[in-house]
C-alpha cells in the first residue's frame, strides 16, 4: 500500500494515509483505518465493528445510520478518542490518537472537539450561560463571558442566559448544548443522536440551527442519528451494518 505523509501545521505529528470510501483527498481531518472493537461478553468474543475504512474531508458533513446496536455510538467514541480500538488505527486533526495517552486525548479534545449529544449533558448546577461559558474560560479565552452571550443570543436564548437546566424545555436545553459545542471555534464537531429527545417540529429546529452555525463556522460535522431526515442534511451518508460500514450512495 502507498502511504503519504500529511501533517498537521504546527504540530510535527506525521499522519499516514488510510483507505477511503471515497475519492482520497489531502486535506482530512478524521481518519480510520482497518478500526475495530470487541469485547468480551458471557458467550465470548463480541465483535462491535470491524475493518472500518474511511476519511473525512475538512468542512464535510457525515452521518452514520445504521439499526440499534449496529455499532453508531462506539464508532463516534473511537474517532473522539472517548474509546480505545481493539485494533486500527484512528485520526483525528492530524493527531495519531493511538499515539495519545488519556490526557492528551482529552487536550485535543479539548483545543479541536466539539460535542453535542442526544441527553444534553448540561452542567446541571450551572445556567445557560455558565454552562457556554465553561469552555471558554477552560481555554483561556479572551473576553469569554462576550462570546458565550453571543453565542447564546445566535440559539435565541439570551434571555434565559440566568435560567438553569431544570428551567429550561427539552429543545431549549438542547440549544444550549449546540452553544457550548461551538464556543471553542471547534475543527470537528460531534453530534451523538441531537434530535433524539426531541419532538418532531423540536427536532426540525434543531436540525436547521445546527447546520446554520456549521456553516457560519466551518466546522467537519460528524453526526450519528436514527432520523432519515436529519441525515439527509449531510454531505455523505455511511451506514453500519453488523459492524461492517458501506457509504450509501444515492442512484
Amino acid at each position: 500500500m502507498r502511504v503519504d505523509h500529511d501533517q498537521e501545521a504546527g504540530s510535527g505529528i506525521s499522519v499516514a494515509a488510510a483507505p477511503l470510501l471515497d475519492n482520497s483527498t489531502a486535506d482530512c481531518i478524521v481518519r480510520a483505518e482497518r478500526l475495530g472493537k470487541q469485547v468480551i461478553s458471557p458467550e465470548g468474543p463480541l465483535v462491535i465493528l470491524d475493518d472500518i475504512n474511511f476519511s473525512i474531508a475538512r468542512g464535510e458533513s457525515v452521518a452514520v445510520v445504521g439499526a440499534s446496536g449496529s455499532g453508531k455510538s462506539t464508532l463516534l467514541g473511537l474517532l473522539a478518542g472517548l474509546d480505545v480500538p481493539s485494533q486500527g488505527r484512528a485520526w483525528l486533526a492530524g493527531a495519531d490518537l493511538g499515539s495519545l495517552d488519556e490526557d492528551g486525548r482529552a487536550l485535543l479534545r479539548a483545543r479541536r472537539v466539539g460535542f453535542v449529544f442526544q441527553s444534553f449533558q448540561l452542567l446541571t448546577g450551572l445556567t445557560a450561560l455558565e454552562n457556554v461559558l465553561l469552555p471558554l474560560e477552560l481555554a483561556g479565552q479572551p473576553d469569554a463571558r462576550r462570546q458565550a452571550l453571543e453565542l447564546l443570543e445566535r440559539v435565541g436564548l439570551q434571555a434565559r442566559a440566568r435560567h438553569y437546566p431544570s428551567q429550561l424545555s427539552g429543545g431549549e436545553q438542547q440549544r444550549v448544548a449546540i452553544a457550548r459545542a461551538f464556543a471553542g471555534n471547534p475543527d470537528v464537531l460531534f453530534a451523538d443522536e441531537p434530535t433524539g429527545n426531541l419532538d418532531q417540529k423540536t427536532g426540525h429546529r434543531i436540525i436547521e440551527l445546527l447546520f446554520a452555525l456549521n456553516r457560519e463556522q466551518g466546522a467537519t460535522l460528524i453526526l450519528v442519528t436514527h432520523d432519515p431526515e436529519l441525515a439527509a442534511y449531510c454531505d455523505r451518508v455511511l451506514e453500519l451494518d453488523d459492524g461492517r460500514l458501506r457509504e450509501r450512495r444515492e442512484p
